[in-house]
């Protein structure tokens, strides 16, 4: 009997270091598993770490580029675009006024009602996103598609068969050339755009020409950036606005300039004695820039490498990719997070409102 006693001792001793073993060998596995993932993390903190020192220079260095941009066209990756707008909002504003914001996924339209004073605004705003062939496709196509979305918004608060012409302020979030305030000429698309036919081309006539097919009695009184109307919002608000910056799909940032301080056009003459600059700072490019092995891999398979690298870094149309090129090595070196997903082989598998 005692052998036998001793013997299943024996046995559950034998099972029990037996499990104790693989407990431990899983548990030491399993840190090296999460060694790897935490290595890796480690190493993207360490690429995006910025001191006050690199901060610094990375302002010196488009303090550089702003003051070439000014100076002559092409001498610098800002391009520091004039708006021609040179009066900002005093507040004083009153009437009914219509919008339409293109600059990303999304459009908008709105219909805004300014009553003096500096009054609080309660827009109506309609948000529709545009179906990605639009985005590739022709530009007729995706202006008519934006003209009858507007017909169906105006016909719910006015008459569109009205014969007094509504004005319309048309912002415009992409790379510009404006030759007035209320016109301007494509230089290229961002932000995943990629309508061939457009570039190069008047915008605000390609909108007037699809609101005139759609039979709506409307006028392009005005062609701006996303970040002159968020300077215009801002300045409406508060006199002492005189910069914007936007951190969405893309990114963007404009200020107030003397005249004389935009060398490129000399001769230029304001009532104000300044103008909106549009900067196109989502070009800026600085070797002090903390760019990562991801950022440099998201660039080289983009549709347009070597360009758009400081948007490309920071902006919302690819941050989610690039966590999701985090995500995929964390998979690879490590299966803590079990078997790598085909998913995640996919470029903008994930997006920025996902993360």
């Amino acid at each position: 009997m005692g052998k036998v006693v001793l013997g299943v001792a024996v046995g559950v001793a034998v099972a029990a270091c037996t499990v104790a073993a693989l407990v431990v060998g899983r548990r030491v596995r399993s840190r090296r598993k999460w060694k790897r993932v935490v290595g890796v993390l480690k190493e993207m903190e360490e690429s995006c770490e910025t001191t006050v020192g690199r901060l610094k220079q990375v302002v010196d260095a488009m303090a550089v580029e702003m003051h070439a941009g000014l100076a002559s066209e092409g001498g610098s990756k800002l391009k520091m675009l004039l708006t021609f707008v040179d009066n900002l909002p005093s507040g004083s504003e009153k009437g009914i006024f219509y919008a339409l914001d293109l600059g990303g996924t999304n459009f908008r339209v709105l219909r805004v009602e300014l009553g003096g004073q500096r009054s609080d605004l309660d827009p109506d705003v309609e948000q529709q996103p545009i179906p990605e062939q639009l985005m590739t496709g022709r530009s007729e196509d995706l202006f008519d598609f934006i003209a009858s979305s507007l017909y169906q918004f105006v016909e719910k608060n006015d008459s569109v068969q009205s014969p007094i012409t509504k004005l319309l302020g048309f912002t415009f979030s992409f790379p510009v050339k404006q030759t007035s305030v209320s016109s301007g000429v494509l230089i290229k698309w961002t932000k995943g755009f990629a309508i061939r036919d457009m570039v190069e081309k008047e915008v605000a006539g390609a909108l007037q020409q699809a609101l005139t097919r759609k039979g709506l009695n409307m006028r392009v009184s005005v062609l701006v950036n996303d970040t002159v109307g968020t300077l215009a919002l801002g300045h409406y608000h508060d006199a002492d606005t005189v910069a914007a910056v936007i951190i969405g799909t893309g990114t963007n940032a404009c200020y107030w300039e003397r005249t004389d301080a935009i060398i490129k056009c000399q001769g230029l003459l304001t009532t104000s004695g300044g103008m909106v600059v549009n900067m196109e700072w989502g070009n800026f490019w600085s070797s002090h820039l903390p760019r990562t092995s991801y950022d440099i891999e998201l660039d080289a398979e983009s549709p347009n490498p070597n360009d758009q690298g400081f948007e490309k870094m920071i902006s919302g149309m690819y941050l989610g990719d690039i966590v999701r090129r985090v995500i995929l090595r964390m998979s690879e070196e490590s299966d803590v997070f079990g078997p790598v997903s085909s998913r995640l082989y996919l470029p903008f598998t994930l997006r920025y409102a996902s993360v």
